[in-house]
């Protein structure tokens, strides 16, 4: 496919990341989407792909539930600069894209995989040969693309090349699938590792929480 824009990608991701997460439908909006997405700390979201002030600024002042969020595909201190302190910004996040093909998967030793797939999620597990969580992963296929989600690996099993272990498959599923392009949201250190498999930052995201001090008494 010819290489996608930002806002493209963020719908590409966000139409993954609902069926992983099991979110409703993204509801268009002027400015992006919103997601209900139904927990206690995670209400809804509003996903923002080009944001400005005014945009920002309205969506804030409209704001009145905790546990909303706002993901904005910009840097941290411009989207830091358009909320009130209500509002908390976690740690930085990259929007990132990579075309899809067969990979070479070697398991290390002392390890084994498990994959399994429920509707159009596929689940990736690796776990010490006597049965210890090491890592996991899962992965959305939406049309012609797949998402990848909650990449996790247990400290004690970090740097030994499950993370990769578990894209890999992932992106091996997606690809028989008939996907064709990976896109993803990675933190900092999400990020080292994708790159290194191959996947390309395309715009910082700022995730913003509304959380106001709760009322004494």
């Amino acid at each position: 496919m010819t290489a996608a824009g930002v806002s493209e990608l963020v719908r590409m991701w966000i139409d993954g990341w609902v069926v992983s997460r099991g979110a409703s439908d993204p509801v268009a909006e002027p400015w992006g989407w919103t997601i209900d997405v139904g927990k206690a700390g995670h209400v809804a979201r509003h996903v923002l792909p080009e944001p400005t002030g005014l945009q920002v600024g309205r969506l804030v002042a409209a704001t009145g539930a905790p546990g909303t969020w706002l993901k904005l595909f910009a840097d941290d201190d411009t989207a830091r600069s358009w909320v009130t302190p209500d509002w908390e910004l976690a740690d930085p996040a990259y929007l990132m894209s990579c075309p899809l093909g067969a990979e070479q998967v070697r398991i290390p030793a002392g390890y084994v995989r498990t994959s399994w797939t429920r509707g159009n999620v596929v689940r990736v597990l690796i776990r010490t040969t006597d049965g210890h969580f090491a890592a996991r992963g899962q992965l959305a296929v939406a049309g012609g693309v797949g998402v990848p989600d909650q990449i996790e690996t247990a400290p004690a099993h970090r740097r030994r090349g499950l993370g990769g272990v578990v894209m890999r498959t992932l992106q091996n599923a997606a690809h028989q699938a008939g996907a064709e392009t990976g896109v993803l949201v990675a933190s900092s250190a999400g990020r080292a590792l994708y790159t290194t498999l191959g996947w390309t930052a395309r715009s910082p995201m700022a995730s913003l929480c509304y959380a106001p001090p709760v009322a004494a008494g």
